[in-house]
């Protein structure tokens, strides 16, 4: 993405050294702490963990329905078993 882009969106970028660098026709940053970088990046990051506990969460919620597809296969399974017989 781009500061245009995310200006448009309304989004705030979280640098405050960030600004437009006329000469050379592109935005200038700040320092980029590359530790916090490659601990997001391992996945240590806030968003990883609040994605994880969404998805076990999700993946709890869902047993009924592979319980209840399980059920059914055995059902199936054993009315096929039954007509072959």
């Amino acid at each position: 993405a781009t500061v245009p882009q995310a200006d448009y969106l309304g989004l705030t970028i979280p640098d405050p050294a960030l600004e437009w660098n006329a000469t050379r026709g592109h935005y200038d940053h700040g320092p980029i702490d590359w530790d916090e970088f490659w601990r997001v990046v391992g996945g240590n990051g806030p968003c990883n963990k609040e994605r994880l506990a969404t998805r076990v969460k999700a993946h709890d919620d869902g047993a009924w329905v592979r319980e209840a597809a399980l059920a059914h296969a055995r059902k199936h399974a054993a009315r096929y078993e039954k007509a072959a017989a």
